[in-house]
């Protein structure tokens, strides 16, 4: 890999040696298709182009073209060219050809997920640079890539889609890779100029014939020419080796055949070049083509038993013969075909036992063990103990950054094991695991279905259950991992931290389904363990646990204390911060803080946590810090940033490839455009929220519930409005209220009264009266509680006191919601001037925070009472303009004119870079634009014209 600046200066890396070779014939539609991408980079926006195109057809001459088209336009380019064994590299090529302009990269994440800190790290190194000059990143031999710049690949180019940055790519149209696919078919929705190189016409070949030599070729030479189908590289080969007699002959009699869609004429002529030469030079030429394109030659002089001295002769003769170059710090094939060849003509005993050897050299020599585990797998097998461990580390190490990859490989290996072997269920159980954290997920619940039944020891069988449990858990079909938890916990002979994890796990899977009781006669003797353990995550981890038992049974005050209490020691000892959602302490603490009179802080917290997490590289947890502040925006009114978070969870999730959308996201956005007024839209995140999400019966259940039932409500369906809330929120027991922010209970109660359903009202009521509302929660809780008398005893003074009790709580819309049922109380019994006073308020608090339906309700009631106002304005679809854009949005136009990046926004803003992207898509969209040039545009002719209005 390697990168150059605008002038062209390499910077080094492996494969930078310069891609020459005579002139590029044949490809004049192709250079002006890639002109004309250059020309809409240049614009402002984004684009890519993928080069596709077998084997020696000019994929990587084009590439070089176009890289010096790029420079002369005054691009940053940016070049990686992969090899065979990047595989199964763990990290991104396109990371390390990435060093940013302070000459530092952003700290490496010592997180067991580093794909948001990858991802986020070459969008800040892309984007910094987009920002000085265009920028084209240009990828040969993407079919072989390491798994996370494929990853990279998939992801960036939407993400970075109004940044001047070009995507090049180059793969073999025969890739069987999955992920490439995928990246192909990425790019081709984004717009990609889909480029495919074939064969050239006999006349261009005649050309490059003719540049190779310096004059036309010989008519024996051209006639051999239309045995290489239209391949040039094959057809440069040949017309070097034009001068061997045998050589010739051989091809002239055979163009026809074709053995992997490779000419044999050519496998033979590469035979026979290399027959020719020295012995030091033909042993060399095929240890090389075994250990790679690229290879060291210590590597191949140990694996000679040769002093690299004694090897130098051979060197000059396979570089003068042109069948290798030094241009680099290691040895390397003109060409991948030239390699192949070399290496298919080695007899396949002989190939598969230098590939062992091979392995077992650059193990010894501390290879890394991407480079190791390629030889593994080309050997097939049989697997020695030292070869698992190293494949093993490789799987491991691979985890991190592409973990789908890293599955893949974990089974590849045990199919090399035999049945019984134990570190074949540990390699089953780590597969597993891996793919838990993609959306392959449905694959990994596959794969302990199919490896439970195997005969497992306890401890296997229990460890295996255990990963299933998490799964089920993390996609909230608790019910599943409940079963998988007790019958692990059921097994004889479990270690003590492996019974305990399992305990823990249920005992969280108790929570999450409601059932305090059993959670806490789980945890009975684990939290005094946890407390007298040195691993400080388990101390966090019983506070959370203790926190949440607390918070559930209504005791808001020490739940608060406790989960502060864990935020503050996570803060101190960072390897508490790595629990999952939603045990990550401050994540929680911001939960319970929601519920209290300390909602500002709710926001301070959440803000702080989730920089936190995002600058940790702890992707997988990005998804519930979006959604939390989600909720506590839209429990503060702010309906357009509580959408925005919602989004950017889903959008981080999606990056991720995690397999489930968060369903409180989901119901957050209904919930935000049933206020907004926008039905149908409200309905559609309804319907993605049950699409393979799992059951999310317990834990997400309330919000689907109150979303669906308002949209009911909104829909002019009381009854079944009621009807959805029943199996909710009808026990009296505040846990289930309490899985909702305040200023939602009571919307349940009003849609329970309206759509006939009294005793739901009631039970509201009586979980209410089962909090303890103490301290930071005595002023929310109080108006809650005479929110909710208020509607069920038609109560004027308790419908007044929710009023003032709510004007100091940070709720508008609840305080909203509170003065228009005391207005449509007052109306009823004929108050009109007190009613149409309250309507007024409530109209203005819903105008405030862009609840356009609310504000038109109101205004109908005003109007019935006589009172006429302005039109509401709706959100609407396509572009709007200027006035439209939110006050968020506002905010970000300057920085962006300044020329900040997306990530120095985020950072001046104190908000997440995924947050800024999602502003600017809105803004976007408002304006009708779609790159940052054209808003820059747009916002100097407002400002030139506003100076000239003045």
């Amino acid at each position: 890999m390697h990168s150059t600046d605008p002038a062209g200066h390499d910077t080094g890396g492996r494969g930078n040696r310069a891609m020459t070779g005579p002139h590029l014939r044949g490809r004049e539609r192709e250079v002006a298709a890639a002109r004309e991408a250059l020309d809409v980079v240049r614009g402002g926006r984004g684009t890519g182009v993928v080069v596709e195109g077998a084997a020696g057809v000019g994929k990587s001459r084009f590439l070089a073209e176009l890289g010096e088209m790029t420079r002369r336009s005054g691009f940053d380019v940016v070049s990686v060219r992969a090899d065979e064994l990047d595989q199964f590299a763990a990290g991104a090529a396109l990371l390390s050809a990435l060093p940013p302009s302070d000459g530092s990269h952003r700290a490496l994440a010592a997180a067991d997920d580093q794909r948001l800190w990858l991802l986020d790290s070459i969008a800040d190194a892309l984007e910094e640079r987009a920002q000085r000059a265009p920028v084209a990143v240009l990828v040969d031999d993407a079919q072989w890539a390491d798994p996370a710049t494929l990853f990279a690949l998939r992801t960036l180019p939407h993400r970075l889609a109004a940044a001047r940055v070009l995507w090049v790519l180059a793969l073999r149209s025969d890739a069987e890779r999955p992920i490439v696919a995928r990246v192909r078919d990425d790019l081709e929705r984004l717009g990609a100029r889909w480029l495919t190189l074939g064969s050239l016409p006999h006349r261009e070949l005649q050309y490059i014939a003719a540049d190779v030599l310096g004059a036309p070729p010989p008519p024996a030479l051209a006639r051999l020419l239309h045995g290489v189908a239209g391949n040039p590289f094959l057809a440069i080969e040949l017309v070097r080796g034009f001068a061997d007699t045998d050589a010739a002959s051989t091809a002239a009699g055979e163009t026809d055949l074709l053995r992997d869609g490779i000419p044999v004429s050519f496998r033979r002529s590469v035979a026979a070049r290399v027959d020719r030469l020295p012995d030091d030079a033909v042993h060399l030429l095929r240890i090389g083509s075994v250990l790679g394109r690229e290879f060291d030659l210590g590597t191949a002089a140990r694996m000679m038993g040769r002093q690299v001295g004694s090897l130098l002769s051979g060197v000059d003769a396979a570089l003068n013969a042109d069948l290798l170059s030094a241009d680099g710090p290691r040895l390397a094939f003109r060409h991948d075909l030239t390699r192949q060849a070399v290496h298919d003509h080695l007899p396949l005993a002989v190939r598969t036992a230098l590939h062992r050897d091979a392995a077992d050299r650059l193990r010894d020599t501390g290879a890394r063990p991407a480079e190791v585990a390629w030889h593994v797998v080309m050997s097939g097998g049989p697997v020695d103990d030292q070869s698992v461990t190293t494949l093993t580390t490789a799987v491991r190490d691979m985890s991190s950054s592409a973990p789908d990859a890293a599955a893949d490989l974990a089974q590849r290996i045990a199919g090399l094991l035999p049945p019984k072997d134990r570190r074949r269920i540990a390699l089953l159980t780590d597969a597993a695991e891996y793919l838990g954290r993609t959306r392959r997920v449905h694959e990994a619940l596959d794969l302990v279905d199919a490896t439970l039944p195997e005969g497992l020891e306890p401890v296997q069988e229990a460890r295996l259950r255990l990963v299933a449990g998490e799964i089920h858990q993390a996609a909230g079909d608790d019910a599943a991992a409940m079963t998988h938890l007790q019958k692990a916990l059921d097994l004889p002979g479990l270690p003590s931290d492996l019974r305990v994890r399992l305990a823990k796990t249920k005992a969280t899977g108790h929570v999450y389904l409601g059932d305090i009781a059993a959670a806490e006669l789980t945890g009975t003797g684990l939290v005094e363990a946890s407390y007298g353990s040195d691993d400080p995550a388990v101390v966090v981890s019983a506070m959370v646990f203790q926190s949440q038992a607390f918070f559930y049974r209504g005791d808001l005050a020490r739940a608060l204390e406790l989960a502060a209490e864990a935020t503050r020691r996570a803060g101190i000892e960072p390897a508490a911060l790595y629990l999952r959602p939603p045990r990550i302490p401050a994540l929680w603490q911001a939960t319970v803080l929601t519920a209290t009179d300390r909602l500002a802080d709710t926001e301070r917290t959440l803000r702080e946590g989730q920089r936190e997490a995002e600058s940790l590289g702890l992707g997988w947890s990005l998804p519930h810090w979006h959604a939390a502040r989600a909720c506590a925006l839209l429990e503060q009114g702010a309906l357009d940033d509580a959408a925005v978070e919602a989004e950017a969870s889903l959008v981080v999730a999606d990056e991720l490839e995690i397999t489930l959308t968060n369903p409180q996201a989901r119901a957050v956005l209904a919930l935000v455009e049933i206020r907004r007024g926008d039905l149908a839209k409200a309905d559609d995140h309804l319907s993605a929220a049950d699409t393979g999400s799992g059951t999310h019966a317990q834990r997400y259940g309330p919000w689907v519930s109150l979303a669906r039932a308002c949209l009911a409500d909104a829909g002019g369906a009381p009854g079944g409005a009621a009807a959805l809330l029943a199996e909710s929120f009808a026990s009296r027991e505040p846990a289930r209220l309490l899985a909702l922010p305040p200023s939602h209970w009571p919307e349940i109660v009003r849609i329970a009264l309206r759509g006939g359903n009294p005793s739901l009202a009631r039970a509201v009521s009586g979980a209410l009266l089962g909090l303890a509302a103490q301290d930071e929660s005595r002023q929310i809780v109080g108006a809650v509680r005479a929110h909710v008398d208020g509607l069920l005893h038609h109560d004027r003074g308790a419908l007044e006191s929710a009023v003032t009790g709510y004007r100091n709580t940070g709720r508008p819309l609840a305080r909203a919601a509170a003065s228009e049922d005391l207005a449509e109380l007052m109306a009823r019994t004929g108050e009109t001037a007190s009613a149409i006073e309250s309507f007024e308020e409530a109209g203005r608090l819903a105008s405030a925070s862009g609840a356009g339906r609310d504000q038109e309700r109101v205004r109908g009631r005003l109007r019935r009472l006589g009172v006429r106002s302005a039109p509401v304005r709706t959100h609407t679809a396509g572009p709007q303009g200027w006035e439209d854009l939110t006050e968020s949005e506002r905010k970000l136009i300057p920085l962006v004119v300044g020329g900040l990046t997306n990530r120095a926004v985020a950072d001046r803003l104190y908000v997440s870079v995924h947050t800024v992207n999602t502003h600017m898509k809105h803004i976007f969209a408002k304006l009708g634009i779609n790159s940052r040039v054209e808003l820059t545009r747009l916002a100097i002719e407002r400002d030139a014209g506003a100076e000239a209005a003045d």
